[in-house]
Protein backbone atom coordinates (compact mmCIF):
# COMPACT_ATOMS: atom_id res chain seq x y z
CA UNK A 1 0.00 0.00 0.00
CA UNK A 2 1.62 3.59 -0.83
CA UNK A 3 1.66 5.68 1.94
CA UNK A 4 2.28 9.43 1.71
CA UNK A 5 2.96 11.82 4.26
CA UNK A 6 2.22 15.76 3.41
CA UNK A 7 4.18 17.82 5.16
CA UNK A 8 3.29 21.60 6.13
CA UNK A 9 6.64 23.09 6.40
CA UNK A 10 10.22 21.22 6.48
CA UNK A 11 13.70 23.45 6.90
CA UNK A 12 17.20 22.84 5.59
CA UNK A 13 19.84 21.74 8.14
CA UNK A 14 22.54 25.12 8.27
CA UNK A 15 26.07 23.79 7.19
CA UNK A 16 29.59 25.49 7.78
CA UNK A 17 30.58 28.25 5.76
CA UNK A 18 32.39 30.81 5.66
CA UNK A 19 30.78 33.66 4.48
CA UNK A 20 27.30 34.76 5.42
CA UNK A 21 24.70 32.62 5.71
CA UNK A 22 21.36 34.33 3.63
CA UNK A 23 17.73 32.65 4.47
CA UNK A 24 15.37 31.74 1.60
CA UNK A 25 11.77 30.71 2.44
CA UNK A 26 10.15 28.57 -1.18
CA UNK A 27 6.74 27.95 -1.58
CA UNK A 28 6.40 24.29 -2.38
CA UNK A 29 3.80 21.23 -2.87
CA UNK A 30 5.65 18.20 -0.68
CA UNK A 31 6.13 15.89 -4.25
CA UNK A 32 8.65 13.95 -5.87
CA UNK A 33 9.52 16.75 -8.46
CA UNK A 34 11.37 18.46 -5.78
CA UNK A 35 13.97 15.51 -5.92
CA UNK A 36 16.53 18.39 -6.76
CA UNK A 37 15.96 20.34 -3.81
CA UNK A 38 15.38 17.17 -1.25
CA UNK A 39 18.86 16.26 -2.87
CA UNK A 40 20.50 19.53 -2.21
CA UNK A 41 19.28 19.68 1.28
CA UNK A 42 20.07 15.87 1.95
CA UNK A 43 23.70 16.08 0.48
CA UNK A 44 24.26 19.82 2.08
CA UNK A 45 24.43 21.76 -0.83
CA UNK A 46 22.53 24.39 0.36
CA UNK A 47 24.58 24.89 3.71
CA UNK A 48 27.77 24.33 1.53
CA UNK A 49 26.93 27.41 -0.26
CA UNK A 50 25.50 29.68 2.65
CA UNK A 51 21.81 28.93 2.09
CA UNK A 52 19.50 28.07 4.95
CA UNK A 53 16.10 27.21 2.91
CA UNK A 54 12.77 26.83 4.49
CA UNK A 55 10.21 25.14 2.48
CA UNK A 56 6.65 26.10 2.72
CA UNK A 57 3.75 23.46 2.29
CA UNK A 58 0.74 24.20 -0.13
CA UNK A 59 -1.34 21.78 -1.59
CA UNK A 60 -0.56 22.39 -5.36
CA UNK A 61 1.72 24.40 -7.69
CA UNK A 62 -0.69 27.10 -8.22
CA UNK A 63 -1.54 28.11 -4.40
CA UNK A 64 2.26 28.12 -4.04
CA UNK A 65 3.25 31.04 -6.85
CA UNK A 66 0.34 32.48 -5.52
CA UNK A 67 1.32 32.31 -1.76
CA UNK A 68 5.04 34.06 -3.05
CA UNK A 69 3.20 36.24 -5.00
CA UNK A 70 1.67 37.23 -2.05
CA UNK A 71 4.88 37.67 -0.28
CA UNK A 72 4.00 34.59 2.03
CA UNK A 73 7.69 32.95 0.80
CA UNK A 74 10.58 34.64 -1.47
CA UNK A 75 10.17 31.90 -4.25
CA UNK A 76 8.20 28.70 -5.25
CA UNK A 77 7.92 25.88 -7.43
CA UNK A 78 5.38 25.80 -9.97
CA UNK A 79 4.20 24.15 -13.25
CA UNK A 80 4.32 26.35 -16.22
CA UNK A 81 0.58 26.62 -16.80
CA UNK A 82 0.34 28.94 -13.24
CA UNK A 83 2.72 31.09 -14.51
CA UNK A 84 0.33 31.95 -17.28
CA UNK A 85 -2.34 32.72 -15.43
CA UNK A 86 -0.41 34.84 -13.00
CA UNK A 87 1.18 36.93 -16.47
CA UNK A 88 -2.55 37.03 -17.98
CA UNK A 89 -3.71 38.52 -13.74
CA UNK A 90 -0.74 41.14 -14.56
CA UNK A 91 1.58 39.69 -11.61
CA UNK A 92 5.16 40.37 -11.38
CA UNK A 93 6.39 36.53 -11.96
CA UNK A 94 9.58 35.38 -13.75
CA UNK A 95 10.64 31.49 -13.85
CA UNK A 96 14.51 31.07 -13.45
CA UNK A 97 14.34 28.00 -14.94
CA UNK A 98 12.61 24.37 -15.01
CA UNK A 99 13.90 21.77 -12.36
CA UNK A 100 12.08 18.68 -13.57
CA UNK A 101 10.13 17.57 -16.94
CA UNK A 102 7.28 15.03 -16.19
CA UNK A 103 4.61 13.16 -17.03
CA UNK A 104 2.25 12.72 -13.83
CA UNK A 105 -1.96 13.52 -15.04
CA UNK A 106 -4.09 11.25 -14.89
CA UNK A 107 -7.58 10.75 -14.96
CA UNK A 108 -9.37 7.82 -13.36
CA UNK A 109 -13.55 6.88 -13.05
CA UNK A 110 -15.45 3.66 -11.58
CA UNK A 111 -15.42 0.91 -14.11
CA UNK A 112 -19.31 0.39 -13.40
CA UNK A 113 -20.55 3.97 -13.61
CA UNK A 114 -21.12 3.74 -17.66
CA UNK A 115 -18.21 5.30 -18.16
CA UNK A 116 -15.87 4.09 -20.66
CA UNK A 117 -14.49 6.31 -23.01
CA UNK A 118 -13.80 10.29 -22.81
CA UNK A 119 -17.02 11.17 -24.71
CA UNK A 120 -18.74 9.50 -21.77
CA UNK A 121 -17.81 12.00 -19.51
CA UNK A 122 -19.93 13.90 -21.14
CA UNK A 123 -22.18 15.84 -18.05
CA UNK A 124 -20.48 14.41 -15.13
CA UNK A 125 -18.80 15.31 -12.50
CA UNK A 126 -15.00 15.90 -12.44
CA UNK A 127 -12.64 16.89 -9.65
CA UNK A 128 -9.93 18.45 -10.16
CA UNK A 129 -7.96 21.06 -8.80
CA UNK A 130 -8.91 24.39 -10.43
CA UNK A 131 -6.04 27.20 -11.63
CA UNK A 132 -3.78 24.34 -11.96
CA UNK A 133 -2.14 22.04 -15.03
CA UNK A 134 -4.81 19.56 -14.71
CA UNK A 135 -7.11 21.60 -15.64
CA UNK A 136 -5.45 22.33 -18.71
CA UNK A 137 -4.86 18.77 -19.44
CA UNK A 138 -8.11 17.18 -19.01
CA UNK A 139 -9.45 20.37 -20.78
CA UNK A 140 -7.18 19.42 -23.90
CA UNK A 141 -8.11 15.92 -23.65
CA UNK A 142 -11.57 16.49 -24.03
CA UNK A 143 -11.04 18.70 -26.76
CA UNK A 144 -9.48 16.18 -28.97
CA UNK A 145 -11.86 13.39 -27.98
CA UNK A 146 -14.42 16.22 -29.71
CA UNK A 147 -15.72 17.94 -26.19
CA UNK A 148 -15.25 20.75 -24.83
CA UNK A 149 -14.32 21.78 -20.38
CA UNK A 150 -17.95 23.43 -21.23
CA UNK A 151 -19.70 20.05 -21.16
CA UNK A 152 -18.77 18.57 -18.02
CA UNK A 153 -19.31 19.87 -14.46
CA UNK A 154 -15.83 20.80 -12.53
CA UNK A 155 -15.58 20.26 -9.05
CA UNK A 156 -12.88 21.99 -7.54
CA UNK A 157 -10.95 19.42 -5.55
CA UNK A 158 -7.50 20.11 -3.11
CA UNK A 159 -5.03 16.73 -4.52
CA UNK A 160 -4.65 15.50 -0.68
CA UNK A 161 -8.87 15.85 -1.00
CA UNK A 162 -9.19 13.97 -4.12
CA UNK A 163 -8.81 9.99 -2.65
CA UNK A 164 -12.02 10.73 -0.29
CA UNK A 165 -13.82 12.70 -2.57
CA UNK A 166 -13.46 10.08 -5.27
CA UNK A 167 -14.14 7.15 -3.08
CA UNK A 168 -17.65 8.72 -1.14
CA UNK A 169 -18.72 9.56 -5.30
CA UNK A 170 -19.15 13.03 -4.70
CA UNK A 171 -17.41 13.20 -8.56
CA UNK A 172 -17.68 10.47 -11.12
CA UNK A 173 -14.00 11.43 -12.01
CA UNK A 174 -11.02 12.72 -10.90
CA UNK A 175 -8.24 14.52 -12.77
CA UNK A 176 -4.89 14.16 -10.55
CA UNK A 177 -1.03 13.89 -10.43
CA UNK A 178 0.55 11.62 -9.06
CA UNK A 179 0.49 9.92 -6.37
CA UNK A 180 -3.00 10.81 -5.46
CA UNK A 181 -4.12 8.66 -8.79
CA UNK A 182 -2.14 5.66 -7.70
CA UNK A 183 -3.22 5.79 -4.37
CA UNK A 184 -7.11 5.61 -5.42
CA UNK A 185 -6.12 2.59 -7.92
CA UNK A 186 -4.24 0.60 -4.81
CA UNK A 187 -7.38 1.23 -3.14
CA UNK A 188 -10.07 0.53 -5.47
CA UNK A 189 -8.08 -1.69 -7.81
CA UNK A 190 -10.59 -3.07 -10.47
CA UNK A 191 -13.28 -0.84 -9.73
CA UNK A 192 -11.49 1.70 -11.67
CA UNK A 193 -10.18 2.61 -14.91
CA UNK A 194 -7.22 5.12 -15.40
CA UNK A 195 -6.28 6.97 -18.43
CA UNK A 196 -3.02 9.52 -18.85
CA UNK A 197 -3.89 12.49 -19.39
CA UNK A 198 -0.92 14.40 -21.16
CA UNK A 199 -0.58 12.55 -24.45
CA UNK A 200 3.40 12.75 -24.51
CA UNK A 201 3.33 16.32 -23.63
CA UNK A 202 5.64 16.80 -20.35
CA UNK A 203 5.03 19.79 -17.62
CA UNK A 204 7.69 21.44 -16.44
CA UNK A 205 8.60 22.25 -12.72
CA UNK A 206 9.78 25.95 -12.58
CA UNK A 207 11.57 27.67 -10.27
CA UNK A 208 9.82 31.20 -10.09
CA UNK A 209 9.71 34.95 -8.27
CA UNK A 210 9.10 38.33 -9.03
CA UNK A 211 11.44 40.04 -10.77
CA UNK A 212 11.71 42.82 -8.23
CA UNK A 213 13.02 39.87 -5.44
CA UNK A 214 15.50 38.88 -8.21
CA UNK A 215 16.79 42.72 -8.52
CA UNK A 216 17.40 42.88 -4.85
CA UNK A 217 18.41 39.15 -4.29
CA UNK A 218 20.96 38.35 -7.44
CA UNK A 219 23.84 36.80 -4.55
CA UNK A 220 20.93 34.72 -3.02
CA UNK A 221 19.96 33.02 -6.37
CA UNK A 222 22.97 32.68 -7.61
CA UNK A 223 23.77 30.26 -4.29
CA UNK A 224 20.64 28.46 -5.08
CA UNK A 225 21.32 27.76 -8.27
CA UNK A 226 24.70 26.87 -7.85
CA UNK A 227 23.31 24.22 -4.98
CA UNK A 228 20.71 23.02 -7.81
CA UNK A 229 23.12 21.94 -10.04
CA UNK A 230 25.51 20.36 -7.81
CA UNK A 231 22.03 18.63 -7.01
CA UNK A 232 21.40 17.87 -10.49
CA UNK A 233 25.31 16.43 -10.70
CA UNK A 234 25.02 13.63 -7.82
CA UNK A 235 21.44 12.56 -8.93
CA UNK A 236 22.60 11.78 -12.33
CA UNK A 237 25.36 9.41 -10.37
CA UNK A 238 23.44 8.30 -7.82
CA UNK A 239 20.24 7.35 -8.77
CA UNK A 240 19.58 4.65 -5.99
CA UNK A 241 20.66 6.78 -3.23
CA UNK A 242 18.46 9.21 -4.82
CA UNK A 243 15.35 7.58 -5.09
CA UNK A 244 16.05 6.41 -1.54
CA UNK A 245 16.07 9.87 0.13
CA UNK A 246 12.87 10.98 -1.88
CA UNK A 247 11.36 7.40 -0.87
CA UNK A 248 12.15 8.42 2.55
CA UNK A 249 10.93 12.09 2.27
CA UNK A 250 7.21 11.35 0.75
CA UNK A 251 7.06 8.48 2.71
CA UNK A 252 6.73 5.92 -0.85
CA UNK A 253 7.50 2.34 -0.91
CA UNK A 254 10.12 0.90 -3.20
CA UNK A 255 6.95 -0.39 -5.89
CA UNK A 256 5.87 2.49 -6.42
CA UNK A 257 8.93 4.59 -6.70
CA UNK A 258 10.75 2.61 -9.37
CA UNK A 259 6.85 2.29 -11.61
CA UNK A 260 7.28 6.23 -11.50
CA UNK A 261 11.01 7.52 -11.92
CA UNK A 262 10.71 6.91 -15.45
CA UNK A 263 7.98 9.74 -15.93
CA UNK A 264 10.37 11.91 -14.57
CA UNK A 265 14.11 14.02 -15.99
CA UNK A 266 15.33 15.95 -13.39
CA UNK A 267 17.60 18.60 -15.18
CA UNK A 268 18.14 21.85 -14.89
CA UNK A 269 16.70 23.64 -17.95
CA UNK A 270 15.21 26.26 -19.99
CA UNK A 271 13.85 25.25 -23.24
CA UNK A 272 12.05 26.43 -26.31
CA UNK A 273 9.32 23.71 -25.57
CA UNK A 274 8.63 25.01 -22.03
CA UNK A 275 7.61 28.64 -24.17
CA UNK A 276 5.51 26.55 -26.51
CA UNK A 277 3.63 24.63 -23.90
CA UNK A 278 3.13 28.07 -22.39
CA UNK A 279 1.88 29.87 -25.55
CA UNK A 280 -0.62 26.35 -26.30
CA UNK A 281 -2.19 27.61 -22.86
CA UNK A 282 -2.45 30.44 -22.87
CA UNK A 283 -4.44 30.07 -26.26
CA UNK A 284 -6.48 27.44 -24.46
CA UNK A 285 -7.02 29.72 -21.95
CA UNK A 286 -8.25 32.32 -24.61
CA UNK A 287 -10.85 30.27 -26.64
CA UNK A 288 -12.65 28.92 -23.53
CA UNK A 289 -12.53 32.29 -22.15
CA UNK A 290 -10.75 32.15 -19.24
CA UNK A 291 -8.88 35.20 -19.22
CA UNK A 292 -10.36 38.24 -20.77
CA UNK A 293 -7.20 39.08 -22.69
CA UNK A 294 -7.31 38.22 -26.45
CA UNK A 295 -3.78 37.79 -27.09
CA UNK A 296 -1.18 35.60 -26.29
CA UNK A 297 1.41 37.20 -23.89
CA UNK A 298 5.25 37.61 -24.82
CA UNK A 299 6.42 34.84 -22.10
CA UNK A 300 9.90 36.04 -22.53
CA UNK A 301 9.11 39.05 -20.61
CA UNK A 302 9.07 36.55 -17.83
CA UNK A 303 11.81 34.61 -18.35
CA UNK A 304 15.14 35.48 -16.06
CA UNK A 305 18.14 33.96 -18.47
CA UNK A 306 20.97 34.78 -16.19
CA UNK A 307 20.78 32.80 -13.40
CA UNK A 308 20.88 29.79 -14.94
CA UNK A 309 23.36 31.22 -18.07
CA UNK A 310 25.64 32.08 -15.05
CA UNK A 311 26.15 28.36 -13.77
CA UNK A 312 24.65 26.12 -17.08
CA UNK A 313 24.79 27.80 -20.05
CA UNK A 314 24.13 24.75 -22.08
CA UNK A 315 20.98 24.57 -20.53
CA UNK A 316 19.76 27.48 -21.98
CA UNK A 317 17.96 26.97 -25.29
CA UNK A 318 15.10 29.44 -25.48
CA UNK A 319 15.33 31.84 -28.87
CA UNK A 320 15.05 35.70 -27.83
Amino acid sequence: MLLLTVLVSWSCTQGSDSGKIETLTMAAVPTELNAMVYIAEDQKFFARNGLRVTLKGYDSGATAAAGMLNAEADIALAAEFPIVRQVFNKKDIVSFGSITKYENTYIIWRTGSGIKTIQDLKGKKIGVTLQTISEFYLGRTLELNGMSIQQVILVDTKAPESEKTFFNGEVDAVAMWEPWVTQINQRMGKEVSMRALQSGQYAYWNIVSTAGWTKKHSNVLGRLMKSLLQAEDYIVGHQDETKAVVRKRMSFDATYTEMIWPRYQFALSLDQSLITAMEDEARWMIKNKLTQEKNVPDFLDHIYFDALRAVKPEAVNIIR
